[in-house]
């Protein structure tokens, strides 16, 4: 908890180190700034659970989302029994989110079936680092599946530094018959249509009461201009907290700067925790 309020972090990397390509380190370098995150990790550049749990207790963050990740065209491949350890170590601070890629999974439902018998609350899809579209029809067994089992989509949205990567699949509007084919199916897009798309993602979440925003990898302080059109307590009802760990310069520090933005108590404590608990299962904050 920060000051009272109990804090969600619904976008959390902990991979191995060893699994990811250098253009990852950089990124979690140049963005991390002065947060110890290399202070959960060992010698060998693995997380250590013990470690990890003890920096988000003094962090503040109740519960965190750890992703895994199969773009091995992007970022390389984390696998889902890479974090276990650290899910096992505290389930109730870690829950795990699931990730599936068509290029690798096939049939993609299966696999999702596999990671979401793992104890995943959610599936992550990556289109831009995995450079395919989320509109494509192999991906609606996915969605039927998440449909039956109420488990939410996460969806990467807006553009990535990454070399590899294919930022036209980061557009919003590519979901649009999906949102509408699967309105049963919570959809989140991560980044909040982070570059050209702050307006598009914006309207769906306003429009469409299946989707979300997770403001991972989004400085607090410019909310305000990236979503100038639309007035930012109206939108934060629909938003989620996540920081894109370890791309962040520390989630109390995060928080701190969007308590600064003066949102009222109630959207405050939304945004913190509440439309996460609304979103992802079994989150008990």
């Amino acid at each position: 908890m920060i000051d009272g309020e109990p804090v969600v972090d619904a976008h959390v990397h902990a991979p191995r180190l060893s699994t990811l390509k250098p253009s990852w380190l950089e990124w979690a370098e140049r963005f991390s700034g002065p947060h110890p995150w290399r202070d959960a990790y060992d010698g060998r550049g693995d997380p250590v659970p013990e470690r990890l749990d003890a920096l988000m207790e003094a962090e503040g963050v109740d519960r965190a989302l750890l992703f895994c990740e199969y773009s091995p065209r992007a970022t390389g491949i984390q696998p889902v029994e890479d974090v276990l350890p650290i899910v096992e170590y505290n389930p109730v601070r870690f829950r795990l989110v699931a990730n599936v890629n068509p290029h690798l999974h096939h049939p993609v439902a299966a696999e999702a079936e596999r990671q979401l018998g793992l104890g995943a609350v959610a599936v992550k899809l990556h289109p831009v680092h995995g450079g395919f579209s989320p509109a494509d029809r192999e991906l609606y067994a996915l969605y039927s599946l998440c449909g039956e089992r109420g488990v939410p989509v996460i969806l990467h949205s807006g553009t990535s530094s990454f070399p590899g990567s294919r930022t036209r699949y980061g557009d919003p509007q590519l979901m649009l018959d999906v949102i509408e084919d699967f309105p049963d199916v919570h959809f989140v897009f991560a980044h909040g249509g982070r570059g050209w798309w702050y307006d598009t993602a914006a309207f769906l979440a306003l429009s469409k009461p299946n989707v979300w925003l997770d403001l991972a990898g989004l400085p607090p302080r410019r909310l305000p201009e990236y979503y100038a059109r639309f007035g930012l307590p109206r939108l934060a009802d629909r938003m989620i907290f996540g920081t894109d760990w370890p791309g962040v310069p520390g989630t109390a520090r995060n928080v701190a700067a969007l308590r600064e933005l003066g949102l009222p108590g109630d959207t405050l404590r939304a945004v913190l925790s509440g439309n996460a608990a609304k979103v992802f299962p079994g989150l008990g904050v």
